[in-house]
């Protein structure tokens, strides 16, 4: 795709408004078409450009020691890596050595570690059951009173449901692309517990916008919320808002005191849920056999995905003078609908890489076409539980093998068996988590 390849030799803001230009205004519910300079603005002068660069300078600046004394509460210093992380374009091998380097004592960093272990916990289960992303995983913990909605709410979406909290998560959400955890988890236990909208819903809405947009960590932490990968759903009350906001969405809110989340988890569990739901079996996930294949001679062909997105790119580092790809999958814009965010932030991580062929097409068709080119006589690719990815590798590999290149290693996760709880894995993978790399 020769046009979008000069693209990325202009500037990052002319690279965006030509994207903006073929893609239209973002669209953010209850604005109208003419407030695109704001957006606009937004997203060029936002907290998050996509790259290596602002990606380092970011690490550089985290403290394990206040995440973990403040990281539950909404102004608490979180770290804001996970566009970068979701991207590839850190590893979390590289910011977990980060954060151990920067305490006297490494359980100092103990809490912001095990956080990363969700994510690859996360990705794990993705690799095992792919199709958990859509489905539940199990049973519902709780069985909830009243019908359950396919569509998100118009009101939800444009941010003008009279509850100033959940408008100002959504409005935030559509506008930055990025939610503290406890405001996605009181988002999503309030869409879907109280609203009753399906975890899917939401899901989908969640990667319409966000920035770190992963089926993975998005999908799986709503079921946790939905109580459909957990052993209890997760209730969102007022308290827990106001201890962890100071109170500021409620001071001004019109409905306060008279709310749908006022009351205790009991109260709430109570008027929530008709009965406990019928588990009869502890679930289960046997992790994903190892994903391995061996180079033939000749020279690669690196390929770059929405999982390592630039320089970074294990794949890339092994071959960085190979030639390199990266495909726009129709079926992936189709399924995800990714915002202007972005797809601005994918483009400046890809700026970055010397070369870079990017191509918009089905991706076995455009690998083909590339290697039979440049005589190439296999692929190389970052190691992703994506099932896109390695679905393309199997459709090729009677003709054009693809190598997985491995990730620097987060963790030593040869005693896990069973990836149907996170705290099971933790328990087999924490102790070597806290290891820096060698």
């Amino acid at each position: 795709m020769e046009e979008l390849t000069a693209w990325l030799q202009l500037d990052a803001e002319s690279r965006a408004r030509r994207l903006a230009d073929r893609c239209g205004p973002p669209v953010v519910p209850g604005r109208a078409a003419d407030g695109f300079e704001a957006d606009w603005a937004a997203i060029v002068e936002g907290p998050f450009r996509g790259g290596r660069q602002p990606a380092v300078q970011r690490l550089r600046a985290i403290d394990p020691v206040a995440y973990g004394r403040s990281r539950n509460h909404v102004s608490g210093a979180v770290t804001k890596l996970s566009p970068w992380l979701r991207h590839g374009v850190l590893s979390l091998a590289e910011v977990r050595d980060a954060a151990l380097a920067s305490v006297r004592e490494r359980s100092q960093a103990d809490k912001l570690i095990s956080e990363l272990g969700w994510r690859d916990y996360w990705q794990r289960v993705y690799a095992a059951r792919p199709e958990g992303v859509w489905e539940d995983l199990e049973p519902p913990a709780a069985v909830a009173r009243g019908q359950r909605s396919d569509q998100l709410p118009t009101d939800v979406a444009a941010g003008t449901t009279g509850m100033a909290c959940v408008d100002a998560f959504s409005r935030q959400l559509t506008q930055t692309g990025w939610l503290h955890n406890h405001e996605r988890m009181w988002l999503a236990s309030w869409l879907v517990h109280t609203r009753g909208v399906s975890w899917q819903a939401g899901a989908a809405w969640f990667l319409e916008h966000l920035l770190d947009a992963d089926p993975a960590s998005n999908n799986f932490s709503w079921q946790w919320v939905a109580g459909t990968f957990a052993n209890k759903p997760y209730i969102f009350n007022r308290e827990n808002l106001e201890r962890y906001t100071d109170g500021r969405h409620c001071r001004d809110c019109p409905v306060a005191g008279r709310c749908d989340v006022e009351g205790s988890y009991d109260e709430l569990s109570d008027r929530l849920f008709a009965a406990a739901g019928d588990r009869p079996e502890r679930l289960t996930i046997p992790p994903a056999p190892p994903w391995f294949a061996d180079p033939p001679p000749g020279q690669p062909l690196v390929w770059l995905t929405l999982d390592s997105l630039g320089v970074a790119s294990p794949a890339l580092r092994r071959h960085p003078e190979a030639p390199t790809v990266f495909i726009l999958d129709p079926a992936w814009l189709e399924q995800e609908r990714p915002s202007l965010k972005r797809l601005v932030f994918i483009v400046e991580c890809l700026a970055e890489v010397p070369g870079l062929e990017c191509w918009l097409g089905e991706p076995a068709a455009v690998l083909s076409a590339r290697a039979a080119a440049c005589g190439a006589s296999h692929v190389c690719v970052a190691t992703t539980p994506c099932p896109r990815v390695r679905g393309t590798a199997a459709d090729l590999a009677d003709r054009l093998p693809v190598v997985p290149i491995e990730w620097p290693p987060f963790c030593d996760t040869s005693r896990v068996t069973d990836l149907g709880r996170f705290s099971r894995y933790w328990n087999k993978v924490s102790k070597s988590a806290m290891q820096p790399t060698a």
